[in-house]
């Protein structure tokens, strides 16, 4: 049988719960790096530093030794760092001794097998047991609600420190600056201890033996098998009820029926045929279908020979274009950024989306509702 930390971890409890046989197909696939990973692990060695040294504790600087570091991160594990300061002070108000622990290995095996995660920070006082998960990644915006991943730390943290704390209820923060998300949720002890009994305990006991059924939905995203899964591919066929008729055939209810499930299906129907292009690559024969060249675009075989020749005939090969903001801000640093430019920069209307009511942004006027008013 597989690792059962590997196969039960905390970041990928959200599939696992929802999704229990997941687990063991998942385990049986190895495990792909990328440059967001080491980008994440350089800047959570920097919080780390930063905090520990905020505490006065000794801490070797791990700057020179990163592959990542820029402005961008060195303004984010500031941001957190005081974040984490603040938090500390906010504890001291309902506890004389809290603690904060830094990168601290947090066992939850009471409730799923051999399973343990590290928690970025924990500061353990009296009334409130607090878990930061410090999020680097720029991509997908993530909630502290209801988040199981957040859920598994607390449930480690309070197996060791509660009777030592008088913990009443525990605050899991989700700190993610690069989308200046700072995301907190808040349970009583007591439903958190609920959850691990009949949530938690009852998936990762399915999900070891690979039992359970299979089950679609967001948790898919980071599957390792959602290109081959059934259950998901069944799930995204389930619009074919609809035989895709243009909207001006559907009703209101229908299309708002439709609606969640777009971004699932296009994303379904693109690990699809990236799966397939890669299998067909590796000798996978699909009846109808061949590999064959893309288009590509011309290319300068030698830059420094081309700009050399062209300035040779009396011609400037170069042009000079203004660094867009997001370089600009690379080039400055944040802080530098705003000082210098901040009374220069305009930020118009975004592009009109159409999202769950539960997004939190506020909703725009529309043509309804001008009508209304007038």
């Amino acid at each position: 049988m597989p690792d059962k930390h590997a196969l039960l971890s905390a970041s990928s409890s959200h599939r696992w719960i929802a999704c229990p046989p997941s687990a063991l197909l998942c385990a049986k696939k190895p495990n792909k790096s990328s440059p967001y990973a080491q980008q994440g692990t350089d800047a959570h060695s920097l919080c780390e530093h930063k905090v520990l040294t905020a505490l006065g504790q000794a801490s070797k600087d791990p700057t020179d030794s990163l592959s990542y570091f820029d402005e961008e991160m060195e303004d984010c594990t500031d941001q957190y760092c005081t974040y984490v300061m603040e938090q500390l002070l906010e504890a001291k108000n309902l506890c004389g001794d809290p603690q904060v622990l830094v990168e601290q290995r947090l066992d939850f095996s009471r409730w799923v097998p051999e399973a343990f995660g590290t928690g970025d920070c924990l500061i353990v006082a009296d009334q409130i047991l607090h878990i930061i998960d410090f999020k680097y990644g720029l991509g997908i915006l993530v909630e502290a609600e209801n988040n199981p991943q957040m859920m598994c730390y607390a449930l480690g943290a309070l197996d060791t420190y509660d009777g030592i704390y008088d913990i009443k209820a525990v605050r899991m923060t989700i700190f993610q600056p690069r989308r200046n998300n700072i995301s907190t949720f808040t349970m009583k002890k007591e439903d958190l201890l609920a959850w691990a009994e009949n949530t938690l305990r009852p998936a990762a006991d399915l999900a070891i033996k690979g039992e359970g059924d299979f089950c679609a939905g967001a948790h898919c995203q980071f599957c390792a098998v959602k290109a081959t899964c059934r259950k998901r591919a069944e799930y995204n066929l389930e619009l074919s009820q609809y035989d895709f008729e243009m909207p001006e055939h559907l009703e209101p209810a229908e299309i708002s029926a439709i609606l969640p499930r777009i971004d699932e299906l296009i994303s379904w129907a693109g690990d699809v045929k990236d799966f397939a292009l890669q299998s067909a690559l590796s000798g996978t024969e699909y009846p109808g279908y061949k590999v064959v060249e893309g288009r590509s675009n011309r290319k300068y075989t030698d830059e420094v020979a081309v700009a050399s020749a062209v300035e040779t005939n009396g011609f400037d090969p170069y042009e000079k274009k203004l660094l867009g903001i997001t370089a600009m801000t690379s080039l400055l640093g944040k802080k530098k950024f705003e000082k210098i430019l901040g009374g220069l920069i305009a930020k118009p209307p975004g592009k009109p989306v159409l999202v769950p009511e539960t997004d939190s942004r506020p909703a725009m006027n529309t043509a309804s509702d001008d009508f209304k008013e007038e």
